[in-house]
């Protein structure tokens, strides 16, 4: 592969694949560096790729590899988070607003999913793969495939229709005043 070659797969493939990386890992610095090993991986094994229309599914199997890999070594030994300060609200048009907000619950609740029904939809919807695509990607059999993005949509739709558990909205219960009898 050329440098020119690489170039082109690079800013072919970049986006798509930082977009499947964070919607695996729901953490922008996660999927920065998930997406830059791929990209290093492909740079270091690019003799094994002779089909440039290949590394679309090469990279996405290594990225879904590596985030697999990532994820075990997590469990295994988890890492403590510190909080950081909410950033200040953006002035944006309500429309925009209510958009974000949709959009968030759907990410929330992609996030929600076990890892092996998220990356099948992911990749269908928003990364618009085929199913042999997927097939290949995650080295599944397509019944596996199909049958993990049933059960994902159908656990999608039951996270987005059970009601939110939110008790701020909860009505206050006044007391009431006794009765003077005079």
């Amino acid at each position: 592969m050329t440098k020119e070659e690489f170039t082109a797969v690079v800013d072919r493939w970049y986006d798509p694949l930082y977009r499947f990386a964070l919607s695996l890992c729901s953490n922008s610095e996660d999927a920065l560096d998930l997406t830059q090993n791929a990209f290093q991986k492909l740079a270091r094994n690019q003799e094994k790729i002779r089909d440039l229309s290949k590394s679309k599914s090469w990279l996405f199997s290594v990225l879904h590899r590596e985030f697999i890999d990532n994820y075990r070594h997590a469990k295994r030994f988890p890492k403590t988070q510190f909080d950081t300060a909410p950033l200040p609200p953006d002035e944006q048009s309500k429309q925009t607003a209510e958009r974000q907000i949709d959009a968030s619950l759907a990410l929330e609740a992609l996030a929600q999913l076990d890892e092996r029904f998220r990356a099948p939809i992911t990749l269908f919807y928003l990364q618009d793969f085929s199913y042999k695509e997927i097939s290949e990607t995650l080295e599944l059999p397509i019944g596996t495939v199909m049958s993990r993005l049933r059960r994902a949509k159908d656990q999608l739709r039951q996270i987005l229709e059970s009601p939110k558990k939110n008790t701020s909205s909860a009505p206050v219960p006044f007391p009431r005043k006794a009765q003077e009898n005079g």
